[in-house]
């Protein structure tokens, strides 16, 4: 079995959608499967700095980097079309990622005129919220250019219920399947010495930290945070907020302002963003991780803080009721007085919000790692192909 990926960019400032691609390419290349994935050298307001034109070939996979022109963040490429036209029939289906970029409608114009089958993955572009927020241009561009794609996809991945569930008003024809994203379960096992993360961050030694592991944006709830995390510190003058993740558009002095509008930025330290081993330091030194989100397709940081035995209160907007269900996370409305009552009942009970950490840890290793991701994406893959 042949599969390409398509993404419009695979720069580091992008996030969780870039993370999830490459970890489940890696781990459909284990099980065997032929994977090329292409992009653009976007990343941010910057390019990578990577060879163009010419397969990279990595354990698990290759990878084609192309150039490209960035109008309205559309990322336009023309040498990625050309190239797509020419090069879709060696594949036996086309797995594309994003909505409201310009790399995937060639791939999915391509594969229509070459008659390959498809498959989308939104990453929750097409929530409610998501699809609201600057709602004037996507809706004309959805309408005119991505929704008669989608019509005619061989299927939608969902990362998750709730996600399947909310888009069911824009009437898609194309069957919704739901595969969500995954984590490694040995990069949790042992987590590094939080020595490493106090050392880069000294004021947060002997204190008690809150982690928010995401991308400094709207859609993440930083505003509902900064009301909560006031009311928090309040009660528990100990706690300290960590605001770990890039700032790809700009936003982080919006940000910052919340907190101290809010009187409560002097016990916030924003880091940018973490990765490798500071990132699983930082883990390893919170007591706490929240994730206040409005809007999300299915957050691999939610899935992180919860294999690190993290005590975890997440929105009804991060797409996960089934950590409720399982009681491995406090899922709360999308309100700041909810996630500041339920913030506060985890420090207030720190016996409970132990439990509940070794809960979520062995749920997540349980069902969502990335070697079972995988292997439901393969029968997917397999089902559309036959």
């Amino acid at each position: 079995m042949k599969i390409l990926i398509v993404i419009p960019a695979l720069g580091p400032v992008y996030g969780g959608p870039t993370k999830s691609v490459i970890e489940l390419a890696q781990a459909l290349g284990n099980r065997g499967i032929d994977i090329d994935i292409v992009a653009t050298t976007a990343n941010g307001s910057t390019s990578m700095d990577v060879p163009i034109l010419t397969w990279i070939r990595e354990k698990y996979y290759r990878i084609q980097y192309f150039p490209y022109w960035n109008f309205l963040d559309y990322k336009i490429s023309l040498s990625l079309t050309k190239w797509l036209f020419k090069n879709v029939t060696n594949y036996d289906l086309v797995h594309t990622n994003a909505v409201f970029s310009y790399p995937v409608l060639p791939a999915h114009w391509a594969c229509q005129r070459h008659k390959v089958p498809y498959i989308m993955t939104p990453h929750g572009m097409l929530e409610p919220w998501a699809l609201a927020y600057k709602s004037g241009k996507k809706r004309f561009y959805f309408a005119l250019l991505e929704k008669p794609a989608f019509q005619r996809a061989s299927a939608i991945q969902m990362l998750a219920s709730t996600e399947a569930k909310r888009i069911e008003p824009l009437q898609l024809k194309a069957p919704l399947v739901v595969v969500p994203n995954g984590i490694h379960q040995q990069d949790f096992e042992t987590l590094p010495n939080p020595e490493l993360f106090y050392q880069q961050f000294p004021q947060t030694r002997n204190k008690t930290l809150i982690l928010f592991l995401a991308r400094i944006d709207p859609k993440k709830g930083l505003d509902l945070l900064a009301t909560a995390f006031a009311k928090v510190h309040t009660q528990f003058p100990q706690t300290h907020l960590i605001i770990a993740g890039p700032d790809n558009i700009g936003f982080c002095e919006t940000a910052q302002n919340y907190f101290a509008d809010a009187e409560c930025l002097n016990a916030v330290t924003f880091t940018g963003m973490l990765s490798g081993s500071l990132k699983y330091a930082a883990l390893a030194a919170a007591s706490l991780y929240v994730a206040p989100s409005y809007s999300e397709g299915f957050s691999v940081s939610v899935l992180e803080g919860m294999a690190a035995k993290l005590p975890c209160v997440i929105t009804t907007g991060c797409n996960f009721p089934e950590a409720a269900i399982a009681n491995a996370a406090l899922v709360v409305d999308i309100d700041a007085e909810q996630i500041a009552n339920a913030l506060s009942s985890c420090l207030k009970n720190p016996q409970q919000a132990k439990a509940m950490g070794d809960r979520a840890r062995e749920f997540i290793f349980e069902k969502y790692t990335w070697e079972k991701i995988a292997y439901q994406m393969q029968h997917v893959y397999i089902s559309i192909i036959q």
